[in-house]
C-alpha cells in the first residue's frame, strides 16, 4: 500500500555542557511507501546522522512488513543570520590553538572577530541528534501507517464487493448446470432416434430402450460437466476471504494465496462448461478475481 508521513522534532544538540553557543537543531523525517511484494527500505540521511541508518531501518521493519519504503532525514540548525554567544571555554580553546600555531608559524595572522564568530557558529563535532531523529521518525511512521490503514480499508471494501459479485455468479451457475444437462439429454434422445431411423432399426428397438440409452448418455455427460465441487470450494474460499478481512492484521500473502485458489476454481468451471451461459459466468468471475489479485498485491 502507498502512504506518506512527515514529522519535525526540535531540540538542542547533545553536548557535554549543553552551552548556548551550540546551535539548536531541528530534524525533519519524511517517509513514503509504495506497493511492493516484499519489504525494501531505503534510508537517506545527512552525514551527521548517517550512523542512525541501522536503528531507523529496524524501526521501520517493526511497523511495516511489505512495500518499498523510503525514509529521508534532514537536519536544520538555527538561522545563519543569528550569531551565537561564544562561551569562555570556546574562546580559551581558540586562544590556545592560536598560540600553538603562531609558536610554529610566526608569520601567521591573528584571528579576526569574524573568524572567531564563524568558528563558534559551527556545531560541535560531538553533537548528536539521536533522540530528536528517532522521535521524529516514530511520528512520521505513525502518520504513514495511518494513511496505509485508510487505503487498506478502501481496498478491503473493494475486495468484499468483488467477492459478493462472484458469489452471485456462482449462485447463477448451479441451476444452469441442471438446465444444460436437461437440454443435452433431450439432444441425445433426438440424435439417437435420428440415428435409428437412418439405420432403419427404429422398429426393432423399443421406445423405452432408446429412452434409457439417452438417459445413460445424459448421466455420463452430467458427471463430466458437474461443477458442484468447484462451486463449493469457490464459496468456501470466499468465506475464508471474508473472515480474514474481518480479522484484519497482516493478510497480504494469505489473500494472495486465496485469490490463486479462486482463479483455479473459476478456470475449472470454464473448462467444464458446455454452455455459453456458464462460459460467460466463468469469464466474469476470472475478470473479478484478477482485479482482486492486483489489489491484494498492495495489502500488507
Amino acid at each position: 500500500m502507498t502512504g506518506y508521513g512527515s514529522a519535525t522534532q526540535s531540540g538542542a544538540a547533545d553536548t557535554p555542557n549543553n552551552d548556548a553557543s551550540t546551535p539548536a537543531a531541528s530534524v525533519t523525517v519524511e517517509i513514503r511507501a509504495v506497493n511492493g511484494r516484499f519489504l525494501d527500505v531505503t534510508i537517506k540521511a545527512p552525514d551527521d546522522a548517517r550512523y542512525l541508518e541501522a536503528p531507523l531501518r529496524e524501526l521501520v521493519a517493526t511497523r511495516v512488513k511489505r512495500g518499498k519504503v523510503e525514509l529521508r532525514v534532514s537536519t536544520q540548525r538555527e538561522s545563519e543570520s543569528s550569531w551565537p554567544t561564544p562561551s569562555p571555554e570556546q574562546l580559551m580553546q581558540l586562544a590556545r590553538l592560536e598560540g600553538t600555531v603562531q609558536g610554529f608559524m610566526a608569520q601567521a595572522a591573528p584571528l579576526s572577530v569574524n573568524e572567531v564568530m564563524q568558528w563558534c557558529r559551527q556545531p560541535s563535532p560531538s553533537a548528536r541528534i539521536d533522540a530528536a531523529t528517532m522521535t521524529a521518525a516514530r511520528h512520521a511512521i505513525d502518520a504513514m501507517v495511518q494513511a496505509r490503514a485508510r487505503e487498506g480499508a478502501r481496498l478491503a471494501d473493494s475486495l468484499r464487493a468483488n467477492a459478493t459479485r462472484i458469489r452471485g455468479w456462482a449462485h447463477q451457475a448451479q441451476p444452469l448446470v441442471v438446465s444444460v444437462v436437461q437440454r443435452q439429454q433431450q439432444r441425445f434422445l433426438e440424435r439417437w432416434r435420428d440415428a435409428l431411423l437412418t439405420a432403419g432399426a427404429a422398429k426393432d428397438i423399443a421406445q423405452d430402450t432408446a429412452q434409457e440409452r439417452a438417459l445413460n448418455e445424459a448421466a455420463t455427460y452430467a458427471l463430466r460437466i458437474d461443477v458442484a465441487e468447484e462451486l463449493t470450494r469457490l464459496n468456501a474460499h470466499l468465506d475464508e476471504l471474508d473472515a480474514l478481512l474481518a480479522k484484519g492484521g497482516e493478510l497480504g500473502k494469505r489473500l494472495d494465496f486465496l485469490t490463486q485458489e479462486l482463479h483455479r476454481e473459476a478456470n475449472t468451471l470454464g473448462a467444464k462448461s458446455q454452455a455459453l451461459e456458464l462460459t460467460n459466468l466463468s469469464m466474469e468471475m476470472k475478470v473479478a478475481i484478477e482485479q482482486m489479485r492486483e489489489q491484494v498485491q498492495n495489502i500488507e
